[in-house]
């Protein structure tokens, strides 16, 4: 029954003419959104959608969870699609389709957007008590099929999320000297942005939510074949960045600090072989 109602509400969804509407009338807030292009929808899908997924997301230690545990990071993130139930691949699948993406280039003026089917990096997070994402701009190139990142799509899945619960979801300028913007992951509320060399964002203050809970969400993250020029820059992993009065472990402030160096001057495939892509 649930796979049924779950197919049937994404169909509604998914209608074109629906999501055209949606886009059309949200394009230039997107486009003009500051510290850079992104947009919050709250009441993103049918509830009972996001239920279905809800009752089917794997607790920390159920299934074979990719650890992050470092001074940057303390987060948990799915491996591959054979983790996840059947509601979720089902969503997955529908916002990686042809009519979701013609949704994403209409929205945000991105031609020739490419979805991810293996979800590199995508698909499940969850965050325990006590753990964050410090401030970073995005691994900017797939391994896999050597594309260009240039969006991100996060579904927060937290019914009853208090804002002492911590957790925000924060946009920082350019410049990495404020704050833009704090996103409290409440249960359907969807972001959406574009991803570059400074798109920096993250969850980077502890969670203080009650032992027990977690902070879920779902990603996805869509590319191009090539970016604009003035976006060009040579292939690298996540860039972590300080906050004012804050300091980087100095190994990860060294490798942040020559990569960002090196790919103004290195050519995308050369880095890609540096790092092994």
């Amino acid at each position: 029954m649930t796979s049924t109602l779950t197919t049937s509400a994404l169909m509604s969804f998914m209608d074109p003419e629906y999501l055209d509407d949606l886009a059309s009338k949200n394009h230039e807030s997107y486009i003009t959104a500051e510290p850079f292009p992104h947009i919050i929808i709250d009441n993103f899908l049918p509830e009972f959608v996001l239920d279905a997924i809800l009752e089917e997301f794997p607790e920390p230690g159920k299934i074979g969870w990719k650890t992050f545990d470092d001074p940057s990071q303390k987060k948990l993130a799915s491996q591959h699609e054979q983790q996840m139930g059947e509601a979720t691949r089902l969503l997955l699948y529908q916002l990686n389709s042809a009519t979701f993406v013609e949704f994403l280039e209409k929205l945000t003026g991105i031609e020739g957007i490419i979805s991810d089917p293996h979800f590199i990096g995508g698909g499940l997070h969850q965050i325990e008590r006590g753990g964050f994402l410090k401030i970073h701009a995005d691994f900017n190139r797939h391994r896999r099929l050597r594309l260009d990142r240039r969006l991100n799509l996060l579904i927060y899945l937290n019914k009853d999320w208090q804002e002492d619960y911590g957790g925000h979801f924060e946009l920082w300028d350019r410049e990495m000297k404020q704050c833009e913007k704090q996103v409290l992951p409440v249960f359907n509320r969807c972001v959406i942005f574009n991803t570059n060399d400074f798109s920096y964002h993250g969850h980077p203050n502890p969670l203080t939510c009650p032992e027990g809970r977690t902070r879920k969400s779902l990603a996805l993250y869509y590319y191009s074949n090539g970016r604009p020029e003035e976006e060009l820059s040579g292939s690298h992993s996540t860039l972590f960045k300080s906050r004012p009065g804050e300091s980087l472990p100095q190994k990860q402030a060294a490798q942040s600090g020559w990569k960002s160096t090196l790919r103004k001057f290195v050519p995308p495939i050369i880095m890609d072989a540096f790092n092994g892509k």
